[in-house]
């Protein structure tokens, strides 16, 4: 886009004199005009001048007019640079050949100083509005940009708000939700990298799988505070209510599916809610899935899942140590656990240490 008031800089290629000089007349009221009288002049003119149009003899000397498009096309500082062919004499196969080497118009010689200023005129213009169109979708795309980190940063705010509610009812697991993300980073990322499950985790968008991990217990906040906030073991009928917290996240995640249309990101965060108490001989809840039936990230979230409540402190019981948590959570390969899932967690177990609740905490 030229700013109002500079003029638009004109390069017009001709071994003849005559030419040049009748050709820079005809502009020079209009346009800033520079004359070149060869191939090799054009090239070091645009050395110190970026020019809106060249005007290019094609029957020159050491060098045509198709040479130089060729080599102006092939250096990307130029390649940009509208060229019209002038010539004497044209024929079909030669505006053909120009065209396709990149021109954008023949105009033939002799011209009328009218039709020139007119044809190039319209060629500017048609310049001119293409810059416009393309300065508007960058400025698009930029607003996109920064509408979408918006969303994003909305949809984290809202999770980490919904995640902190369930936490704040759930006292006894505190930060339960921020290790549980930290250790399933380490878990699928060691998974990934392993390529033992490579056609699923190959579908993943991570962006939206570790933030979705945030709602696994949204159905907590279903549950009675009686029981939720009991400081004792609960009974058998309390357990069973504590239970329908997996059904009551699926609900709730569905729910909101519904008013939506950001599905991919709470499919993710309704295998979490729904699955990650399933067990892989089938005997967990709530639907008793077994096998490779519980969805991949449902069987990885049940790991670290454990290995929190193992290394925490409860109630009713003292935090295990992380040896202790570890062996425990092998002992369960093949029963409660996907064992090809436990041969990765034990590659990476001692990276969760500095998560766990008696760690440093590490980078949560």
């Amino acid at each position: 886009m030229k700013t109002e008031g500079i003029r638009h800089r004109v390069i017009i290629v001709d071994d003849i004199m005559a030419n040049l000089t009748m050709g820079r007349n005809m502009l020079k009221t209009f346009y800033e005009v520079y004359p070149a009288p060869s191939v090799a002049k054009l090239f070091e003119i645009l050395e110190n001048v970026l020019p809106d149009l060249v005007l290019l003899d094609i029957e020159m000397p050491e060098m045509n007019g198709y040479e130089a498009i060729k080599k102006m096309k092939a250096d990307p500082r130029f390649a940009d640079i509208p060229v019209i062919f002038l010539t004497a004499q044209s024929s079909l196969q030669d505006e053909l050949e120009g065209l396709s080497l990149g021109a954008i118009d023949y105009i033939l010689k002799p011209f009328s100083p009218v039709l020139l200023r007119k044809r190039i005129e319209m060629h500017l213009l048609v310049e001119s509005q293409k810059q416009e169109l393309i300065h508007f979708n960058h400025s698009l795309k930029d607003m996109v940009e920064v509408k979408t980190k918006t969303v994003v940063e909305l949809r984290n705010a809202i999770l980490y708000t919904m995640a902190d509610l369930v936490e704040y009812r759930d006292v006894s697991t505190g930060k339960h939700i921020e290790r549980t993300q930290s250790y399933l980073r380490i878990l699928l990322g060691a998974l990934i990298e392993s390529g033992e499950f490579k056609e699923e985790s190959d579908l993943w968008d991570l962006d939206l799988v570790l933030p979705s991990a945030q709602l696994h217990d949204v159905g907590k906040i279903a549950i009675k505070d009686s029981i939720l906030l009991k400081p004792g073991r609960l009974t058998e009928e309390e357990f069973e209510a504590i239970k329908t917290h997996t059904t009551y996240g699926k609900k709730i995640i569905e729910g909101i599916k519904v008013l939506t249309s950001e599905q991919a990101f709470l499919d993710y965060a309704s295998i979490f809610a729904g699955d990650h108490h399933e067990k892989w001989d089938g005997t967990g809840y709530p639907e008793g899935r077994s096998g490779e039936d519980i969805p991949l990230l449902g069987r990885a979230m049940a790991i670290v899942d454990v290995y929190d409540a193992l290394t925490s402190d409860r109630p009713y019981k003292k935090a295990f140590s992380h040896d202790e948590s570890v062996v425990i959570i092998a002992e369960g390969s093949g029963t409660q656990f996907d064992p090809r899932i436990i041969e990765i967690f034990k590659t990476v177990a001692d990276e969760f240490y500095a998560i766990t609740s008696f760690g440093d905490f590490g980078d949560v």
